[in-house]
């Protein structure tokens, strides 16, 4: 018997045209890349205008409401006797019908779900592959229409999307574009084959002690069985090998024991050896086909116990034994056009979040399953990542056909992800049992029949607490699996002393201010967020004239435009007019309010949860995810980086906050009334409360000093050490003592004059700084410096910054993007320097400067 033939691989990526389906004297043009969408295409054919510019997104949508058709022709592969030929198809937007040489080979409607379908006996020498796309639009109003019975209803796009496996953002959310694309958006790959190996899995037992590590890894064989060759290695060194026949039963399985393995951490906690797996069927000597996956080994933990003296359960995350305090951000798709994220730019964008000292980053439901370059991202930087299932802000159908496809999605995707040691939870969707609970929708958590469910008309609890729940059961045992974000013991999604909630009571809801975010925590805050426009130079980008356009002033047309949030116009004017004094002109000005507005009430939002992460059995809070960390095109939104990786403000505030060691200083006004009676004679008193939070993991000794100025003089009214060699407990944080606020000879009533720093200081060394003003920020009487120094120094690589009176939010500009800042808006006092490392730089470049009531 001859030896079985090596697994053959063909990209069928070339040649490729599209053209519209449905308009008869349309021609067929190149493509502009494969893999692709039509957007992408006929923006390389200036058919339509980018829809990012002007409001050239209103123009474009009869685009999704067209069918598309994509073809190409393929050279045939000679297929042994005894093999076949696949096309595999990684994904397909979304409604499309697929033809070989004429004969229909497919039907798809899930964009999320990859298709493989045997073509053996179709090929020829020369082939033609032609691919079908309907409106996913126009298709999902069908479907809607097809089931009256279902109760409709969404929050962001229409429901037509609820009806349809498909990016949710596609229909618009309330910070992107309506774009629904389609087209072929993943690779395409023919296969010939007789034997192959069709996945490869592992599950790890990692030992209490982190001694040890068992490693039981699994192959999918495909086709006549043969031997497999299992190995692990690690920096090119195999450390393990075992060889294992196949024996017909399509599966493989083999187990290795490691003794002190090479544990991945999150960055800052360790490092992220990652090893590598494969596995290989042998035919003899030769070698069929093989599969490779990096691989990290980890004891990944989900923490939901009583505490200590706070009703409810913790919800904190532990790995190898260390409890992380997971700070970080909400990801949405980096783009509208997918195709068109480079791996490149995934790693600069997981760069830019461990760089921002942000542990995780969760993928949220309302747009894909994303790319092996993302978690490649992750793994290999030490950012934890949060996974949702691409559900979100609806009530959605469960019919038969769509359960089946779902549970294939499911279970599809969790396999393709499932060796990322950075993913450590998968949720069931985004928001939709806070969408079922303000639309009365029926849930009752007691009632266990899934059955039942199906019946009710919140259907989708089916898919969430079922289908999904039971693909992870049965493929990912060892990964926590949360039914929704948020969600807790099936309470109310408001509940803040379980599980997860959205805290989006500050900018919607009850519009609460953000100094008031410590009565607003939860157990692990996993959405909350502030709108901030984006960098000047990304609005002169979509302003069609450009800095020219004349409607670059931030009220314009094209500016709200750009704006997709109802009512921002509203909510942002309300957090500025209530915080500080600005206005509108110039534009410059008006962005960098709007930034400092952001970076405070984000900062507030970390400081002041992160200020309940206590230790062991006081794990009041135990993450804070900001909404979000990124955007899909040019746009005011939430994001605290904008399209073009340019941060705003808030990045900064986020990272210091998010620092190995940070201090926090919060105010409180204390009224003790005389008698029981009176509402004149009041005893009023300005607490200031201070605490150091230390997320490293050892204990620090430390002094803590204290420093205050008069806002309008400059004149020192406080230098005191408040704590000498206190210890700051590892992983924590520790309060460190209340006092009035020093208004040195003023006396009381002059409180909202003085500006408070506290300085943590480890061997003479300042390890952390923190700067506290007034509050509200209008009320302050700041004084313009008269001398506001910004040296660039010798080398270029820091910029130094000092004043004679307290500044606030000095913000350091250029119109350079190579020109990186390491820090930004800061706050300056007198008699000290702060100095801001910079990348990028030459002696010649022009460093400008702009801060809080300079206009």
């Amino acid at each position: 018997m001859a030896p079985a033939a090596a697994v053959i691989v063909v990209p069928v990526d070339k040649n490729w045209e599209f053209k519209q389906l449905d308009k008869e004297d349309a021609e067929f043009l190149p493509v502009s890349q494969f893999p692709t969408n039509v957007h992408l295409d006929l923006i390389h054919h200036k058919i339509i205008p980018d829809p990012f510019i002007g409001k050239n997104e209103l123009d474009v949508q009869w685009v999704g409401e067209a069918q598309w058709v994509y073809k190409t022709t393929f050279k045939g592969q000679p297929v042994p006797e005894g093999a076949k030929a696949v096309l595999a198809f990684d994904g397909l937007d979304t409604f499309a019908t697929v033809k070989v040489n004429g004969t229909t080979i497919l039907e798809t409607d899930n964009m999320f779900t990859p298709e493989r379908v045997e073509v053996t006996g179709l090929l020829k020498e020369e082939n033609e592959l032609v691919i079908s796309f309907d409106s996913a639009y126009l298709r999902g109003w069908k479907l809607v229409e097809k089931y009256p019975e279902h109760k409709w209803g969404v929050w962001n796009g229409d429901n037509s999307r609820l009806a349809v496996r498909k990016a949710q953002y596609h229909w618009g959310w309330d910070w992107g574009p309506a774009l629904l694309t389609c087209g072929p958006w993943r690779p395409i790959n023919l296969e010939i084959y007789e034997t192959r190996l069709a996945d490869l899995s592992f599950d790890s037992t990692i030992s209490e002690n982190l001694k040890s590590a068992g490693i039981k890894a699994t192959a999918e064989v495909e086709g006549p069985g043969g031997k497999v060759k299992f190995e692990l290695s690690l920096d090119g060194e195999q450390v393990a090998s075992q060889t294992a026949d196949a024996n017909g039963s399509g599966s493989v399985t083999v187990s290795f024991h490691l003794d002190n393995p090479s544990l991945w951490y999150p960055f800052r906690y360790g490092e992220q050896p990652l090893y590598t797996l494969t596995a290989t069927i042998l035919s003899g000597d030769d070698e069929i086909s093989s599969i490779s996956k990096r691989i990290g080994l980890r004891r990944a933990e989900l923490v939901q116990q009583p505490l200590l003296d706070q009703p409810g359960t913790s919800f904190f995350f532990r790995v190898n034994n260390i409890p992380i305090y997971c700070g970080g951000s909400d990801w949405i798709p980096a783009d509208n056009f997918i195709p068109r994220i480079t791996a490149q730019k995934y790693y600069e964008w997981i760069s830019l979040i461990r760089d921002g000292n942000q542990f995780m980053v969760r993928v949220w439901g309302g747009g894909i399953y994303e790319e092996q370059a993302f978690y490649d991202a992750c793994d290999e930087l030490g950012v934890l990542v949060w996974q949702d299932f691409m559900f979100g802000c609806g009530n959605y159908p469960a019919w038969p056909e769509l359960r089946k496809s779902i549970d294939r999605e499911a279970r599809e995707n969790v396999k393709l992800l499932r060796h990322h040691p950075s993913i450590v939870i998968w949720a069931g969707n985004n928001e939709d049992y806070q969408y079922q609970e303000s639309a009365g929708l029926t849930y009752d958590f007691e009632n266990k029949d899934a059955e039942s469910w199906l019946q009710t008309d919140f259907p989708a609890r089916y898919i969430y607490e079922k289908i999904l729940s039971d693909a992870c059961a049965e493929l990912i045992p060892s990964t926590f699996y949360h039914p929704g974000s948020p969600w807790g013991a099936g309470r109310d999604t408001h509940d803040a002393t379980v599980g997860d909630i959205h805290q989006w009571n500050v900018w919607h809801g009850t519009q609460e201010k953000w100094q008031d975010f410590d009565k607003l925590s939860g157990r692990f805050v996993s959405e909350f967020g502030m709108q901030a426009f984006p960098d000047v130079k990304t609005i002169d980008a979509y302003l069609p004239l450009g800095k020219d356009d004349p409607d670059r002033y931030p009220q314009s047309s094209t500016v709200d435009f750009h704006n997709k949030a109802d009512g921002h116009e509203r909510r942002i004017a309300l957090y500025l007019v209530e915080n500080m004094r600005y206005a509108p002109d110039p534009l410059e000005q008006f962005v960098y309010s709007t930034q400092l507005m952001q970076a405070e009430c984000l900062a507030s939002a970390y400081r002041l949860w992160k200020r309940q992460w206590k230790g062991p059995g006081r794990e009041y809070n135990a993450g804070a995810l900001v909404w979000q960390i990124n955007d899909c095109w040019p746009v005011t939104s939430w994001s605290i980086v904008d399209f073009y990786l340019r941060p705003k403000h808030a990045f900064y505030t986020v990272k210091r906050e998010m620092a190995p060691v940070s201090a926090g200083i919060t105010r409180k006004i204390h009224k003790h009334p005389r008698d029981k009676y009176t509402r004149v004679y009041i005893d009023t008193e300005t607490k200031i409360e201070v605490w150091g939070s230390n997320l490293t993991l050892e204990d620090l000794t430390v002094d803590v000093v204290l420093k205050a100025w008069d806002v309008t003089t400059g004149e020192l009214t406080l230098e005191k050490k408040i704590a000498e060699g206190l210890v700051l407990p590892e992983n924590r944080s520790t309060e460190v003592g209340a006092l009035d606020v020093p208004v040195g000879e003023k006396g009381k009533g002059e409180e909202n004059k003085i500006v408070v720093t506290a300085y943590i200081v480890q061997n003479g060394k300042q390890i952390a700084r923190y700067v506290n003003w007034p509050e509200p920020l209008k009320y302050v009487h700041l004084q313009k410096p008269k001398e506001l120094k910004v040296v660039l120094n010798d080398d270029a690589t820091a910029v130094d910054i000092s004043a004679e009176v307290p500044v606030k939010g000095v913000a350091l500009e250029c119109e350079d993007d190579a020109v990186k800042f390491d820090d930004n808006l800061v706050d300056i006092v007198p008699g000290e320097v702060v100095s801001i490392a910079v990348k990028g730089a030459t002696k010649e470049t022009k460093i400008s400067t702009r801060y809080l009531g300079m206009i």
